[in-house]
């Protein structure tokens, strides 16, 4: 039975770590074709070298477990022939994880977070969500979404990068 409990537990995991590459982050401010997009899931391993030394190392998420954490990484790249102005990342956060604090990278972005749904953004401590009658400041496990909206012009054949991580529950 216990066999059987773990197993049901990798294949779900599995399961999820397939859908997990499925989900796609979405572009705005641009024509179509403007930009491509490509969204991978990975999850930290921690090694430690002959040393002794602890070494971190993202890897593929073909297994994850409740708790284990794993990392949204959102590449995109400039197709077109001219500047992208006014790039808009915007990727979910998926129902069965919750967001990690202060994980939110993407050099030359502003990094904004929505509470309901994608609707409405804005930096951590602008949001609040209704928790009975009560009106509270949102926190991390209330987020729905995370957009990274770019201070710059993406040149014709630029890169950017935009990554969070979050912690199935």
């Amino acid at each position: 039975m216990k066999n059987l409990m773990k197993n049901t537990l990798i294949l779900i995991a599995s399961l999820f770590a397939s859908m997990a590459y499925a989900q796609v982050s979405v572009a705005y401010g641009q024509e179509p074709g403007h930009l491509k997009l490509t969204t991978v899931v990975h999850k930290e391993e921690v090694t430690v070298t002959d040393a002794g030394e602890r070494q971190r190392q993202l890897v593929e998420a073909a297994s994850v477990l409740p708790g284990d954490s794993v990392v949204y990484t959102i590449t995109f790249e400039n197709v077109s022939d001219e500047a992208a102005e006014n790039v808009t990342i915007v990727n979910p956060v998926p129902e069965n994880l919750t967001y990690e604090p202060g994980s939110a990278f993407g050099p030359g972005a502003e990094i904004e977070f929505s509470v309901d749904g994608g609707v409405i953004y804005g930096a951590p401590e602008e949001l609040t969500v209704t928790d009975g009658d009560e009106i509270r400041t949102a926190q991390a496990e209330d987020y729905t979404h995370v957009r990274w909206v770019m201070q710059d012009e993406l040149a014709a054949g630029a890169q950017g990068t935009a990554r969070f991580r979050a912690r199935l529950n």
